[in-house]
């Protein structure tokens, strides 16, 4: 079964086709054309789609909505953008100024009926109707990041959908439904594009329950109307079984509040709390390598990590210590077949540039005519390693500098409920253990997971915290969190996690290794399920989830949960307020030990 990205990808590759589907027969010349998008257009395709993929399809140039434009003739205009009043007014001043002979107007979500009948008076307006070619709505609101992942946060609504905006204490209710319907559109956006209809679990009481009723409204009203239902493939397919439908388990954050403050020792995530890792890319500054002689100043360099990339599909979840490891194993393994090429060029005469050298050539041994074709995959493979070498190295400065492994240690063994090495006042007061960001996550875990501290201690921590330079805003809004019922963790929430330092780092330490990493633990990480792993196990085998609400959209009544026990295959997880790599990767490693996932 396709996966959501092939999905998203796939409905791309129609739109920038013209909304026709693509020939499966030999590829015919692409139809040129220009590519409009705004900021969230951007954010759905750059993860998804490169430059050079782009040009395969025709598009010959990609601008901005709000950017200034020249008129371009005899090219088709594809505008993919969301149904904005600012994004339609642009639209209807290219139509008035007469930018492109043909339009095709793409909007991320619907476009609604008054703003149609608007655009429809504009086009009037500007003498531009024949013009316009097609209008769609595309159900593409969410960011794939993964084959497994997505996201519904763009850049520039970060802030309206986050943990804060939901739990702000002056929030209205009026903001409060434009969160949650924001939340709506951007699911409902994900099942569109699958097109599946999902059986909804959520709990009760709190945001993510008003979503799963609003989703389980939008999906029933969808199924209901014959002339726009966008699941009638699934309908006719898999019918009314539950176990071939996906079971959407729509959590709020408020159930686990440590570990997104956890610091963390896999690549992928270390990436994101360290490198800002943001739609697949990170930006590290670096010094050009024939500057760095004259003391030049760094420069931001911009690096792709994504699945076309072997190395990082293998290792992203891996513990830190082991991607180290692999790209020191990844350079020799380089340098050898280097080597070894450099050997046979010298042993038939191929480093020289004589007339003997290139008659050599054509009549070389089959074992050096295969190194010579290697050449361009070792040159792609050497590029990898690179990259991957400077973003290792970027994350090792943050661990050696930060301290994070021992803030990563210390945090594992307060969710695991195990005894400290040293009292936590001393690493809160250690001025060159963490930054005081760093320190106050610390502290927080610690604040979630303890039942026993006393009103005169919390004002002795905060004390140091605000001697230690942090913002203690935070940890007031955790104090009130933890004031409401079932809203802190129990202490035995976590357990099952830690670590063990195990010898240090013998391949890394050696002569002519590319990392440094003596004075930095070896922690190998117990494997252990995260409270949302466990809520998820328990919902995909259907014990001990009666608290549940239950939503089965294609269901003309409420089913009752505890009537309906079906064990599902196939889960989609989503966290209003925010998830993280660390819960992701956690389910990730659940999937593959389970044999019926």
């Amino acid at each position: 079964m396709a996966t959501l990205r092939e999905k998203q990808i796939g409905a791309l590759r129609q739109m920038l086709n013209l909304n026709e589907p693509e020939s499966k027969s030999i590829a015919p010349e692409p139809v040129w054309k220009i590519l409009i998008y705004d900021r969230y257009g951007q954010d759905i395709i750059s993860p998804l789609l490169t430059v050079k993929e782009l040009r395969e399809m025709g598009v010959t140039l990609h601008v901005q909505l709000h950017s200034p434009r020249d008129p371009i003739p005899d090219v088709p205009a594809v505008y993919f953008c969301m149904p904005s009043t600012e994004n339609l007014n642009r639209i209807n001043q290219d139509l008035q100024k007469n930018v492109y002979d043909v339009y095709h107007l793409n909007f991320i979500s619907p476009l609604s009926r008054q703003k149609l009948e608007d655009l429809a008076e504009a086009a009037l307006q500007a003498n531009a109707v024949a013009n316009i070619h097609k209008v769609f709505d595309q159900y593409l609101n969410f960011i794939t990041l993964e084959d497994d992942m997505f996201m519904l946060r763009h850049a520039q609504n970060s802030d309206s959908i986050s943990y804060y905006a939901i739990n702000r204490g002056e929030i209205k209710d009026t903001e409060m439904e434009s969160i949650t319907d924001a939340i709506v559109d951007g699911l409902f956006s994900v099942f569109a594009t699958l097109g599946t209809v999902p059986i909804v679990r959520s709990p009760r009481g709190n945001a993510a329950e008003m979503v799963a009723e609003k989703l389980d409204k939008k999906l029933r009203e969808n199924l209901r109307d014959a002339r726009s239902n966008l699941f009638l493939m699934d309908t006719a397919q898999a019918g009314n079984f539950s176990f071939q439908r996906p079971l959407l388990i729509i959590l709020d954050r408020d159930m686990d509040m440590a570990t997104p403050l956890h610091h963390t020792w896999t690549y992928q995530a270390l990436a994101h709390d360290v490198l800002d890792l943001a739609l697949n890319r990170v930006e590290i500054e670096e010094v050009p390598s024939g500057d760095k002689a004259s003391g030049a100043r760094p420069k931001p360099r911009v690096y792709d990590l994504d699945n076309k990339d072997a190395f990082w599909a293998s290792h992203k979840g891996s513990p830190f210590v082991t991607v180290a490891e692999a790209i020191q194993e990844e350079l020799e393994h380089y340098r050898s077949s280097e080597e070894e090429v450099k050997r046979l060029k010298a042993a038939t005469g191929l480093d020289t540039d004589s007339d003997v050298a290139l008659t050599m050539m054509t009549d070389n041994t089959a074992k050096l005519t295969l190194a010579v074709n290697s050449l361009p995959q070792m040159l792609a493979k050497k590029r990898l390693i690179d990259m991957h070498t400077t973003i290792a190295t970027a994350i090792l400065n943050a661990i050696k500098s930060r301290h994070l492994d021992i803030l990563f240690e210390y945090e594992e063994k307060i969710l695991a409920g195990s005894t400290l090495d040293k009292p936590l006042i001393e690493i809160l007061s250690d001025p060159k253990t963490g930054t005081p960001e760093d320190k106050l996550r610390l502290f927080l875990i610690y604040y979630i997971c303890c039942d026993s501290l006393s009103e005169a201690e919390f004002d002795n921590y905060a004390l140091i915290l605000q001697t230690a330079g942090c913002n203690l805003q935070p940890l007031y809004c955790i104090k009130r969190w933890k004031a409401f019922p079932k809203m802190a963790a129990s202490p035995n929430q976590y357990a099952g996690g830690g670590t063990k330092t195990v010898s240090m780092f013998s391949k890394l330490v050696s002569k002519g290794s590319s990392f440094v990493m003596e004075g930095v633990k070896n922690l190998v990480v117990k494997r252990h399920n995260l409270p949302v792993t466990r809520i998820v196990d328990q919902l995909m085998e259907s014990r001990g989830c009666d608290d549940y609400r239950y939503f089965d959209p294609k269901q003309l009544r409420t089913v009752d949960p505890v009537k309906n026990k079906a064990v599902t295959n196939e889960a989609i997880v989503f966290v209003v307020g925010g998830g993280n790599y660390i819960e992701y990767q956690n389910l990730v490693d659940y999937a593959k030990v389970c044999s019926h996932l």
